[in-house]
């Protein structure tokens, strides 16, 4: 039996190749699911890759903040990027899902097939959220920067030129009155020392005299230029420790979004899971129901022979019809999602083709280890007590700077002018606050305030974190044991069906039988199917609670029931 399904709204472009021989474990009763052509509906991308414009921080002082970067113990595994490397410079490309240009961007080669390790190292390079991240911490990193030289010697040169017009009118008259009497005065003085002599002339008012030479006001104007140069230097050699109370807190603000940059990774790859293994589920249901129209159309057409030569009525004969009429309708919309699946997971990875998930879903019949490892785990690495321990060392670091209040500031200074005959003043200063500004005692009081914030939202979140650990724990433990126990109704489903069929042929079933087998098989498979899908989500989310997302991989890695996959690189 070969069936062909189009890359129409109809199908998802299955081929299914009786006989194929599985490549999964026994005990996984979905059944095998083979290779396909899917040149029509991937828009003509196949084996090969596409370029998928990414975008990362450019500038070359930011490798020197790699030390205050998270490490990989502090959250997870870095992984090799072999297969998403840059393969040209930095230069403006288009987004293929927004059509926006995005600058300093290097073209990314994806290929259709995927793995899930594959496809988080192509995450790692194309999320818009984990590049904004990238450049915050850039931000805050180059922040810090700035405010550690604040206390050092700040040297600055001062160069000037000028021109000038001085003009005004001086009132002269009070000075001219006073040379005036005092001429007069001088005068009377020698007429009583020497006595007049006859017949000589009378002697002039020299008081007169002068005040006629002298103007009653002055104007002037001056007009020129000046230029001049000078270096100074002011050195604060004492603040108190404002200075470190202030690169503290730009540390920790730093810190804290490096937490919230590993808490949004941790998010996105859990939301990768999410979508790879909802597709996966979503073909393997689409599958499924295709199987189920293929047995249907068997039974229709057995159905339709025996009612030809008398052995089933008419009503027998329309059952059959409208079973297959529901299962092809069953079917359509079952191909319908996994298309929308796979969009899903090709919208998350930004690529304009669909990606092909090869990484199946498994289920590892190994128990998990006690929940107190996990719980371990969590409190140790889960970013969310990072951030909170930031927010505490952003408070201590207040508390230190409200400390400072009344403390004084001491000054070093210079300053020079580059002249032949140059002038000069260099001293200290030192100033302290008297009154007014901020409160110190409620600043203070404010600050103890966060710090007992920060103590008691550290409880709360271990509290949260315990708990959510132990219910994802429970979740995982619950969807192995609920898939180990349908592989029996598997089995019983599977022989029913067979005999049911058999019984058909020969008379003793009639196709209402047929139909509720074939239900019944159909829905133990996909109850399985869904099983296995609700154990690797609740391993993902058990993997995210406990901060370490990527040990996942080593789940998928040891897990010894793997069911078919369609796609295979």
């Amino acid at each position: 039996m070969k069936l062909a399904l189009s890359a129409l709204p109809a199908a998802i472009a299955l081929i299914v190749l009786a006989g194929t021989s599985s490549q999964t474990s026994a005990s996984s009763s979905v059944g095998a699911l083979p290779s396909i052509s899917t040149s029509s509906y991937d828009d003509g991308v196949q084996d090969g890759v596409m370029p998928v414009a990414t975008t990362q921080i450019t500038d070359s002082d930011y490798d020197s903040h790699a030390d205050r970067l998270p490490s990989a113990a502090n959250n997870t595994r870095l992984l090799n990027k072999a297969d998403v490397a840059p393969t040209s410079t930095l230069a403006t490309l288009r987004d293929p899902i927004t059509d926006k240009y995005i600058e300093n961007s290097y073209p990314l080669e994806v290929s259709s097939f995927l793995s899930l390790e594959q496809a988080q190292a192509v995450l790692l390079q194309v999320s818009p959220k984990i590049a904004a991240n990238e450049a915050a911490i850039a931000a805050s990193n180059y922040q810090t920067d700035a405010l550690s030289t604040i206390d050092k010697p700040f040297v600055f040169a001062q160069v000037s030129a000028s021109a000038y017009t001085l003009q005004g009118d001086v009132d002269l008259s009070d000075i001219k009155n006073g040379i005036i009497n005092g001429v007069n005065n001088a005068g009377g003085n020698i007429g009583e020392i020497i006595p007049p002599i006859p017949n000589l002339p009378q002697l002039p008012n020299f008081g007169e005299l002068v005040g006629d030479r002298l103007p009653d006001s002055f104007e002037f104007k001056r007009s020129g230029t000046r230029t001049g140069a000078g270096v100074g230097v002011a050195w604060p050699v004492y603040t108190a420790g404002r200075t470190e109370a202030l690169v503290g807190i730009s540390d920790a603000r730093t810190q804290e979004a490096v937490a919230d940059s590993i808490l949004d990774k941790n998010q996105l790859y859990n939301t990768l899971i999410e979508r790879y293994f909802k597709a996966q589920l979503a073909i393997i249901a689409a599958y499924l129901r295709e199987d189920a129209y293929g047995t249907l159309q068997q039974t229709d057409h057995m159905a339709q022979r025996l009612f030809e030569e008398g052995f089933i009525s008419r009503v027998e004969r329309l059952e059959a019809q409208s079973a297959l009429a529901d299962a092809k309708s069953e079917a359509i919309n079952a191909n319908n999602d996994a298309r929308l699946a796979m969009i899903a997971l090709q919208r998350l990875l930004r690529t304009n083709y669909r990606i092909k998930p090869t990484t199946p879903l498994f289920v590892s019949s190994k128990p998990l280890p006690d929940v107190s490892y996990f719980q371990e785990l969590a409190l140790t690495n889960h970013p969310g007590l990072q951030k909170v321990a930031a927010k505490r060392a952003q408070a201590q670091q207040l508390h230190a700077l409200s400390d400072t209040g009344y403390k004084p500031t001491v000054l070093l200074y210079g300053y020079g002018q580059l002249e032949r005959d140059p002038s000069w003043v260099a001293g200290i200063s030192a100033s302290w606050k008297l009154w007014g500004g901020l409160d110190k005692n409620a600043t203070l009081a404010s600050s103890n305030a966060k710090i007992r914030q920060a103590d008691l939202s550290e409880i709360e979140v271990g509290d949260n974190l315990l708990l959510l650990v132990e219910k994802n724990w429970h979740d995982v433990n619950n969807a192995q044991s609920r898939y180990q126990a349908l592989q029996s109704n598997v089995d019983l489903a599977a022989e029913v069906l067979r005999l049911r069929r058999l019984g058909l042929q020969e008379g003793v079933n009639t196709t209402v039988d047929v139909v509720q087998a074939q239900t019944k098989s159909l829905k133990a498979r996909t109850e399985q199917a869904q099983a296995a899908n609700d154990y690797v989500q609740g391993l993902a989310a058990l993997m995210q609670s406990c901060g370490t997302p990527l040990a996942f991989n080593a789940y998928v890695n040891a897990a010894d029931i793997r069911l078919p996959t369609l796609y295979s690189q």
